[in-house]
């Protein structure tokens, strides 16, 4: 689609103009313009989805230079491990003149590709740097964003508190029966991509700790796998609430049991002003986060206890041997710093 690119100065201010990619060889940062209605529609905010959106090319130190000039707010970020409503979540933050939530930004995996390539430390430090400037800049006047970055950023957790440390975050997990039997009940879309992240997470150095090699990794059922990954993720979350008090921790079911009381609490840890039982009937919590089709918390419960129920033996033989191997790696099944107890 052509358009004309606008001046930088221009594009900072105008935060349609969304920071889609990073590109490592001309350390430069790709924009798109993505309106808030488009976004909202959006499942996350990929190429696929993003398409031949206007785009705009900047260098990353011209972009860092003018950024910095507007007083940005720190966004609020959603961490999580994957099957847990996070997409819901960030959905249910698109509240005009208060919030809105980007949904897994592209640039932000373009980092993590950068660091697993074994990239500059100093260059990917400075990308991550800009990225989280550039994705501070509102939609509306007066917002605060909400980012929910794919679960490739959690082992990055250690350097986005260093970079800020004022940053206010909700580390979100589904508990590990609900995400084996969801792994499971997606068939082999879900039983390849676990794989897919386990490999991603044995590059930045995250599967270490449970002495397995990488052939002993590849003999492991699919379930097993994923609980391995789960684990590793789960490690991460209790070190980084442990560590920087502007974290909490929640699960799903309590999220989709308990949302007015969740969304309460939450609203005081990202210090945003929105109506937390006015959100929790909203249509995020009604909806399917993928293809909006109508979908209630009873029709989520009777999902999740199908899939629990179809593929039974095999989610309670990893669950009983993720347990053993969770004491044996010294992680704890129980996240400190719940969001509600």
């Amino acid at each position: 689609m052509a358009a004309t690119s606008p001046a930088l100065p221009d594009l900072i201010d105008e935060g349609a103009w969304l920071a889609h990619r990073y590109d490592e060889v001309a350390d430069a940062v790709q924009f798109r313009l993505v309106p808030r209605q488009t976004q909202r529609d959006m499942t996350f905010l990929t190429d696929f989805e993003i398409g031949d959106a206007p785009l705009a090319v900047f260098s990353r130190a011209d972009c860092l230079a003018e950024a910095r000039k507007r007083n940005l707010p720190t966004p609020r970020l959603i961490f999580h491990s994957a099957y847990c409503c996070s997409t819901l979540l960030a959905r249910a933050l698109d509240i005009p003149g208060v919030s809105f939530g980007l949904k897994e930004p592209q640039i932000l995996n373009d980092i993590t590709g950068f660091q697993s390539r074994r990239g500059d430390p100093r260059q990917v430090a400075a990308a991550m740097d800009v990225a989280l400037l550039l994705l501070a800049r509102p939609l509306g006047r007066g917002e605060t964003n909400v980012i929910k970055p794919s679960n490739l950023l959690n082992p990055f957790i250690p350097l986005v508190t260093a970079m800020r440390p004022d940053v206010r975050g909700l580390l979100l997990h589904a508990p590990l029966e609900d995400f084996l039997a969801s792994v499971a009940r997606k068939e082999i879309e879900g039983r390849s991509w676990v794989r897919e992240l386990m490999w991603k997470l044995i590059q930045m150095g995250q599967a270490a700790r449970f002495g397995f090699t990488d052939e002993e990794i590849y003999r492991h059922t699919d379930l097993q796998v994923a609980a391995v990954g789960w684990l590793a993720q789960h490690a991460l979350f209790a070190d980084a609430a442990d560590k920087h008090k502007g974290f909490r921790t929640l699960d799903s079911g309590t999220l989709m049991a308990r949302p007015a009381e969740c969304l309460r609490a939450l609203k005081e840890v990202f210090a945003l002003d929105f109506d937390p039982e006015l959100v929790a009937a909203g249509p995020a919590f009604r909806t399917h986060s993928k293809d909006r089709s109508e979908f209630s918390a009873e029709e989520r419960e009777k999902e999740r206890e199908r899939g629990k129920s179809l593929h039974a033996r095999e989610v309670g033989i990893v669950l009983e041997w993720s347990e053993q191997l969770a004491k044996h790696a010294g992680i704890s099944m129980t996240l400190p710093s719940p969001l509600v107890s």
